[in-house]
């Protein structure tokens, strides 16, 4: 069997990832959705491969370090991964079982081929799921993350509710735009210098609007981030929220 073949059935069965952590019932699109998943595969691909290339391995390692993943067994997802880059460099660094949870099924043949390139077929699932309505059962992941995928939902609020639906008790999301805070200035700048004006926004009314999504949602253990490291001044290095579900 070919690789793309066993990417595409991958992708086919990756619905039933785990018997008892996905519903098909959950998956469905809106007409907005239908747009995004329109994008071109291939240019959201080369973005991850080009201008935010050097994004993916930092951002793994804060992750790794911060939670205490490296030694970590389970489940993470990765909403929004696209090409799943991120998923990638957190499955050399884990032992956990990630899952590219994004309403664009285009890019997972690629993913999937990626993936077995660098032997980590084994390691990694793709589901076709909408943010507003994801395909996991309650109480599912010990871990969601996603960078540069909320400010695209029509329904910010309904997002992050799934997001804390599908946390397991005591597990934690790291949901965001921007950069880790263990990215070089000079790599941050000339990334924000590629991408000019399109990228411009402010991480303080984001902040703002990341608090009151909390607030609707009575999620009382959260953290806002804005990374600023050392002479980072004039580099937007974004915002992003720690937020976990309760252990009790």
């Amino acid at each position: 069997m070919t690789v793309l073949t066993r990417s595409f059935l991958l992708s086919a069965l990756a619905v039933s990832v785990s018997a008892a952590g996905c519903s098909a019932g959950r998956l469905s699109r809106s007409s907005s959705d239908s747009k995004s998943s329109d994008q071109n595969a291939g240019g959201i691909m080369a973005a991850s491969r080009s201008t935010l290339a050097p994004v993916y391995a930092p951002l793994a390692e804060q992750l790794v370090s911060d939670f205490d993943l490296r030694e970590k067994e389970g489940i993470g997802i990765d909403l929004g991964s696209g090409p799943g880059t991120l998923i990638l460099e957190l499955c050399r660094r884990t032992r956990m079982h990630w899952i590219n949870a994004d309403i664009n099924p285009d890019v997972f043949p690629s993913f999937f081929r990626r993936a077995s390139e660098l032997g980590l077929g084994g390691r990694v699932s793709a589901v076709f799921a909408d943010a507003q309505a994801l395909p996991f059962h309650d109480n599912y992941a010990d871990m969601v993350v996603s960078r540069g995928s909320f400010h695209f939902w029509e329904d910010k609020t309904r997002g992050f509710r799934e997001i804390y639906r599908v946390l397991k008790p005591g597990a934690v999301a790291y949901i965001g735009r921007g950069f880790s805070k263990n990215l070089p200035v000079e790599t941050a700048r000339a990334i924000r210098a590629k991408q000019g004006k399109k990228m411009k926004y402010d991480p303080a009314e984001t902040a703002e609007e990341l608090r009151r999504i909390m607030a609707l949602l009575e999620i009382e253990t959260f953290t806002i981030h804005r990374p600023s490291p050392p002479a980072s001044e004039g580099v937007n290095y974004g915002v992003w929220i720690e937020f976990y579900k309760p252990a009790s």
